[in-house]
């Protein structure tokens, strides 16, 4: 059996989140006091006690995700020898380097912070917002916001997250006209989420030349196997691809779809797949995806726990 390591994205930020596993793993308690010094600020404590409004904040809520999921792995990651691929649902992909050895958690932590504070001033210089389409078939998604964009209002199609859940993103005005048609398709539901603009869209495009100096100035390294990139749903194996594709990903669509198809074919059928980080997103996408997947959730101290005596 091989093992697939799997890391969230933005969204399952909750306050409290890696104080349990700080207060029982010291290797966990080092990993985040590590990204503390690295950022300059006590990045623990908003995860720890909040407030909420400042952990929901994108610069504060992408690295301290990050931070979530290389804590689990500072515990559990010496333990785990046969790892053959890795993945990350957007700002996790910068995670998923981090299981490959390509970055270490302050490293990568300092860049995502970079990319949510970039993100958070696109949105700024363009608002955008995003929408969950669910029930409706992808395909069918992506001619709706063809239809629905117009020369200065786009809307595209940002995360596929299964066959029939997709992540709408773009002007507000695009958004709602794609919203509409994609109810007027048969849609089960369209959900307008909270977020602070049109994340993998076009309107990101202001983000881009910033994050591909932070990029180009970190200490990538090859990873030591292959990380699966959201925005080509291809594996990559140097470090300078990884850079690149890092910074497309900014206005590219999450392939998570094919992602995980490619994940599959990497790794072979027997594989395990360990999602480490807060929430349980990925496992239950893999489960429609891939149903029969061997897959685990690791967030919480007990969680860490019991894997570790199993091992």
């Amino acid at each position: 059996m091989t093992t697939v390591w799997l890391c969230p994205g933005q969204g399952a930020q909750k306050v409290g989140m890696g104080k349990d596993l700080a207060e029982r793993f010291p290797a966990a308690r080092d990993t985040l006091h590590a990204i503390d010094e690295a950022l300059g600020v006590s990045l623990s404590r908003v995860m720890f006690d909040g407030p909420e409004q400042e952990l929901i904040a994108t610069h504060n809520a992408q690295p301290a995700i990050l931070a979530h999921s290389a804590a689990v792995f500072a515990v559990i990651g010496t333990t785990v020898n046969d790892a053959a691929a890795a993945a990350g649902h957007s700002l996790g992909e910068y995670s998923a380097y981090v299981t490959a050895g390509a970055l270490t958690a302050p490293e990568a932590a300092r860049l995502v912070r970079r990319r949510g504070e970039l993100m958070h001033d696109a949105g700024n210089r363009r608002p955008g917002t995003m929408a969950a389409v669910l029930g409706l078939p992808t395909a069918t998604v992506e001619a709706v916001c063809r239809e629905a964009s117009v020369a200065d209002q786009v809307v595209v199609a940002a995360n596929l997250n299964t066959g029939e859940q997709t992540v709408i993103s773009g002007d507000p005005a695009a958004v709602e006209r794609a919203s509409a048609a994609c109810r007027a398709a048969g849609a089960k539901h369209v959900l307008h989420l909270k977020v602070s603009g049109a994340f993998h869209s076009p309107l990101m495009a202001p983000a881009v030349a910033e994050l591909t100096k932070a990029l180009a100035a970190a200490p990538f390294r090859d990873p030591k196997f292959p990380v699966v990139a959201n925005a080509v749903a291809q594996p990559v194996t140097k470090a300078a691809e990884a850079r690149r594709l890092l910074a497309e990903q900014l206005t590219a669509p999450v392939r998570w779809v094919a992602s995980m198809e490619r994940i599959s074919g990497i790794a072979g059928g027997a594989a395990r797949y360990l999602e480490i980080g807060p929430g349980s997103v990925l496992t239950r996408l893999l489960k429609h995806i891939a149903p029969g997947s061997a897959a685990t959730h690791l967030g919480t101290a007990d969680d860490v726990t019991k894997f570790l005596e199993a091992a």
